[in-house]
């Protein structure tokens, strides 16, 4: 009799802990709905975009691929080139460093000590 007191407690909490975890899958099930409902407009969007901006990044890739490659075999060193800059023309020009500035540029490989 006293065996079965005990035991009874244990059981009520298992059955306890399941019905919770289900309780908890189940919630998380309707936040995940939720979310999927709020963000499918969102998502329609996207997709219409990716479906006309896709020929033109196609286009761009095809005609611009080759040159980038040539680019970047006849560029040794990157890090002695200021970034891009594109001017009220829209011409795009990268600039090399100065002798100076690529003295004073700081080591790549060097530790930051925080």
């Amino acid at each position: 009799m006293c065996v079965a007191a005990l035991a009874a407690p244990a059981a009520a909490q298992e059955a306890e802990e399941e019905r919770g975890l289900s309780l908890m899958e189940r919630g998380a099930q309707m936040l995940m709905e939720g979310l999927m409902r709020e963000m499918e407009p969102a998502m329609d969007g996207l997709q219409g975009m990716a479906e006309d901006v896709g020929p033109a990044l196609r286009d761009f890739a095809a005609q611009m691929g080759p040159a980038l490659r040539d680019l970047m075999q006849e560029v040794e060193d990157w890090s002695v080139y200021h970034p891009p800059e594109m001017l009220e023309n829209g011409d795009i020009i990268i600039r090399r460093k100065t002798p100076q500035e690529q003295q004073n540029a700081p080591d790549p490989d060097a530790q930051i000590d925080i």
